[in-house]
């Protein structure tokens, strides 16, 4: 609604952007996903042998596009949009009556989410009516209180697959951003509760990218305070339901602004406070109409017009990766020790 056209002139023809489309209704993408796809890979690569990427999606459910989060190194929000837009619980019940009815179906869907899990069934009405804000967002520096953040319709809609005939398990696999969790008081213990005990494969992903707060303020990323309240809630329901179940961390490195120091700084922290040795790291790529490739083209933080570090060289961004992956035990854990009893 509020998005415009952008040109630029090159010698003497013009390149056009034009503005992205408008959301799709309910009732739109409803009618797109239950169209009859053959879920299996065309018949002219079958000759070449099965394709492995498909054993994730082929038996998951698409049950939202669109993403709040808008960090500044993903592309997500360009091709998606920054106004989520969800299918109806009926379509989705109805996919998942299809799937079952598949000959080499397992009982197991692998997914039911979007870019990220837990961003169904709810959006900022003034989005809505008037378009995206152009001077603030939905989720950085904090969750907008604009963004009624309300879990109950994906619980609702996710118990609702749960009981299809043909089902055994339903995996809620695309990982979910913590801050909206933790923001909704109403239902947010409650998710988590039901993520716990039914909806997670062993595994639950989330993406807090890095440690150090200037490397997350210019990923557009909230602090690492709300990764330890969640953390420590999600350890407190595994014990309680007695579940052995972790979390794995997607993290960045060589993003711009992020050092080698700034590196060594995650890699204790994720050792000390997190207890692990990380695994899930990837070395900053820039994706197009992003702020992060503009830093990384430019060496200027748009929002601060200062200049900022930007690591370019390939055996330096390696080293910035090698830090986080390598193997270290955590430092033990500090003994608490008695007081001494104070005598009469």
């Amino acid at each position: 609604m509020t998005a415009k056209g952008l040109y630029q002139k090159n010698g003497n023809r013009y390149l056009i952007q034009n503005p992205p489309s408008m959301p799709l209704t309910q009732k739109e993408m409803d009618g797109i996903y239950g169209l009859d796809f053959e879920r299996t890979q065309h018949p002219y690569y079958q000759k070449q042998g099965a394709v492995k990427a498909l054993e994730t999606i082929r038996f998951s459910i698409q049950s939202h596009r669109g993403c709040y989060g808008e960090c500044n190194f993903c592309a997500i929000a360009m091709h998606e949009g920054r106004t989520v837009q969800w299918r109806s619980p009926e379509s989705i019940l109805a996919e998942a009556q299809k799937l079952a009815r598949y000959p080499d179906f397992k009982g197991y869907i692998q997914d039911i989410g979007g870019p990220t899990a837990n961003m169904y069934g709810f959006e900022c009405e003034k989005k809505l009516k008037e378009g995206a804000c152009q001077d603030k967002r939905c989720l950085y520096p904090q969750v907008c209180p604009y963004l009624k953040v309300n879990h109950h319709k994906q619980l609702e809609m996710l118990k609702k697959v749960r009981s299809v005939a043909g089902v055994k398990k339903v995996f809620a696999s695309s990982g979910i951003r913590y801050d909206l969790l933790l923001s909704d008081r109403q239902y947010g213990e409650q998710y988590l509760k039901e993520l716990v005990q039914h909806y997670i494969s062993g595994q639950m992903k989330v993406a807090p990218e890095h440690t150090e707060t200037a490397v997350l303020n210019r990923m557009g990323k909230p602090g690492i305070s709300l990764l330890l309240r969640f953390k420590e809630l999600f350890d407190r329901m595994n014990k309680k339901f007695g579940k052995e179940q972790f979390l794995t961390y997607y993290l960045i490195a060589a993003h711009p602004g992020c050092t080698r120091s700034d590196m060594q700084k995650l890699k204790r922290f994720t050792r000390d406070n997190l207890r692990i040795n990380p695994e899930q790291v990837q070395i900053f790529l820039p994706a197009p109409s992003t702020y992060s490739s503009l830093m990384y083209c430019t060496g200027i933080d748009p929002f601060s017009k200062k200049p900022v570090f930007v690591e370019k060289d390939p055996q330096n961004k390696d080293q910035q990766k090698n830090i986080a992956v390598a193997k270290q035990p955590p430092s033990p854990v500090p003994s608490r020790r008695p007081r001494p009893r104070r005598t009469p």
